[in-house]
């Protein structure tokens, strides 16, 4: 079985709330990286805000086209 089977079957089984979980731990994981790594805080601060603006408009792009898409 090939990894992306196995992502669509994990999220054929999830709820629309474990969805919403799982986004709040990775946010709430990546501020304790942020927290408690020097290295990771430089890395991520270091960067100008465009370029986030830049990488969420990116990946908003699929997420639009399928809620819109008839």
């Amino acid at each position: 079985m090939n990894f992306t089977k196995l992502i669509e079957n994990y999220a054929k089984k999830m709820k629309w709330y474990d969805i919403s979980l799982l986004k709040l731990t990775v946010f709430f994981a990546t501020l304790f990286l942020v927290t408690v790594w020097t290295g990771f805080r430089n890395l991520v601060l270091g960067f100008e805000w465009y370029w986030y603006l830049v990488i969420t408009v990116i990946l908003m792009i699929p997420l639009l086209k399928k809620l819109f898409s008839d």
